[in-house]
């Protein structure tokens, strides 16, 4: 899996590299899912003054399914599209039907390392220096303000046995890569009829990949304040009591005395008439 990536965004390099025009020119910077990247697509009738399936580069979403359309977590995982269920999967078959492949320039992209025993970011990119033309799928939609919006999805396949690959994603886990192009393929999986597209070109990648350690930089913790003590308002009017002072507890209530009893009586006598 591909969650994180470099996309080429460099005028020059994309027009060296991929032949297109970008109106745009931004330095290098890394992009996760939701974020805005250009990818490469053929023009539909009415496109590009009217001419048909010409290369042209556009900006769209890294992520096949937007946040404006859905917040669930399968949602949040369609940056990456498995090529073994692309053409049955509900979220993707209709795109993958109508031919929607595209091309996305990556000038590098993150894989997670475990061999360390600790989850270690990864910087791959090609050996020779040239930018990744990483096959991709795209669709469109209308946002809340009605504007056509592009998304789109990283093609990826199995890569157990691939000798650079297999040292990413964790124990246990199966492992990934995303589908690199040739250069010389380019117009071949952009052009090529649907049933020729998966066994062509959706296929592990043997060119020379290199990587290095490249974690994401720690934030530093933003120290808490200290508690402020609570605010106590001890100037008094000049005819009455200070205000918000704390009322002293009542003193503890003594037991009431019992009263002793009354004297007994003395005795009666008889002898006060003998």
């Amino acid at each position: 899996m591909c969650a994180n990536y470099i996309p080429v965004t460099r005028a020059d390099r994309l027009s060296q590299y991929f032949g297109v025009v970008y109106a745009n020119d931004e330095p290098d910077h890394d992009v996760w899912p939701g974020g805005g990247v250009p990818f490469i697509r053929l023009s539909r009738p009415g496109e590009e003054g009217g001419q048909r399936d010409v290369r042209f580069v556009h900006d769209g979403i890294f992520r096949f399914v937007p946040d404006f359309i859905s917040t669930m977590e399968w949602a949040k995982n369609t940056y990456n599209v498995r090529c073994e269920g692309v053409r049955t999967a509900k979220t993707f078959r209709r795109a993958w039907a109508d031919g929607h492949r595209c091309i996305i320039p990556a000038e590098a992209i993150y894989e997670m390392n475990h061999e360390s025993g600790a989850a270690v970011r990864w910087r791959v990119r090609q050996a020779n220096g040239e930018p990744m033309g990483i096959a991709g799928l795209y669709t469109s939609w209308a946002n809340k303000d009605g504007e056509l919006v592009y998304s789109l999805g990283m093609l990826t396949v199995n890569a157990d046995d691939h000798a650079f690959m297999k040292q990413f994603h964790a124990p246990g886990d199966e492992k990934r890569m995303v589908v690199i192009l040739d250069p010389r393929d380019f117009e071949g999986w952009l052009k090529c009829e649907v049933g020729e597209a998966m066994d062509t070109y959706c296929q592990q990648w043997h060119g020379e990949l290199v990587g290095e350690p490249a974690p994401l930089p720690v934030r530093a913790k933003k120290p808490r304040p200290p508690k402020e003590p609570p605010v106590i308002n001890l100037e008094a009017d000049l005819f009455g009591p200070a205000t918000n002072v704390p009322k002293p507890a009542p003193a503890p209530r003594t037991p009431a005395r019992k009263k002793p009893p009354p004297p007994a009586a003395p005795p009666p006598t008889d002898d006060l008439f003998e």
